[in-house]
């Protein structure tokens, strides 16, 4: 049986983020908000549930699932080195609506799918995910819907999709851009664009000192 919480009314939020906090170490999923558009939980460190993520969304391995975490301090934990680049982009837009694909450091308990190494993570620009975050460390979050379906801007739309594979709905109002955000791989030399989203180019390309056109896909 799921529930869902309306995480505008103070009593209702404090219940939604106690019953996510014990759904997740359960090893059960959970519909959280964030700044882009609504995601589906796992504990990170849970194999059995983030496989559960990938049932519930129809995906298979070969589709890995990103990371949010709660604070810039959380990446130095997850990888095997951050570059200085990266780390401006960090100061720059997280939290917010930037993901960075960066070498997992080897020694990580975890399984997300076919990463190869490496790890998208994030950090989200909303109080409700941020809370939950802090308090129970990275979680495994891909976007709250059906694979080949729109991704959800509020929380019915992820509860129609995903329904009882997912015991707790926070509901955290409609998403604040309601667009994915933008992906940078930062594993080779040169930062390159993998999908435009919520954090423009043009930013991007600003804070590393670079021509817009050179960090597109293909771009020289």
């Amino acid at each position: 049986m799921s529930t869902v919480y309306d995480c505008s009314q103070p009593d209702s939020r404090t219940a939604g983020l106690n019953a996510a906090r014990g759904a997740l170490k359960a090893g059960r999923l959970v519909v959280v908000p964030t700044d882009t558009v609504y995601g589906v939980a796992a504990d990170a460190f849970d194999s059995e549930a983030v496989a559960s993520l990938l049932r519930a969304k129809g995906r298979g391995r070969d589709m890995p699932v990103p990371v949010l975490v709660g604070s810039w301090n959380t990446i130095d934990g997850l990888v095997t080195t951050v570059r200085p680049e990266t780390r401006e982009l960090i100061r720059a837009f997280w939290p917010g609506g930037l993901s960075l694909v960066v070498h997992q450091a080897p020694s990580l308990a975890w399984d997300l799918g076919d990463t190869r190494g490496t790890v998208m993570l994030r950090m989200p620009l909303h109080p409700v995910i941020l809370e939950l975050l802090r308090e129970v460390g990275p979680l495994a979050v891909s976007s709250a819907n059906v694979s080949g379906q729109a991704p959800a801007t509020v929380v019915d739309d992820a509860r129609r999709q995903l329904g009882a594979s997912v015991s707790v709905y926070l509901d955290g109002g409609p998403s604040e851009h309601a667009v994915a955000s933008t992906i940078v791989d930062m594993t080779s030399d040169r930062p390159r664009i993998l999908r435009e989203g919520a954090v423009s180019i043009e930013a991007i390309a600003e804070v590393l000192g670079e021509d817009p056109d050179r960090l597109r896909p293909g771009g020289e």
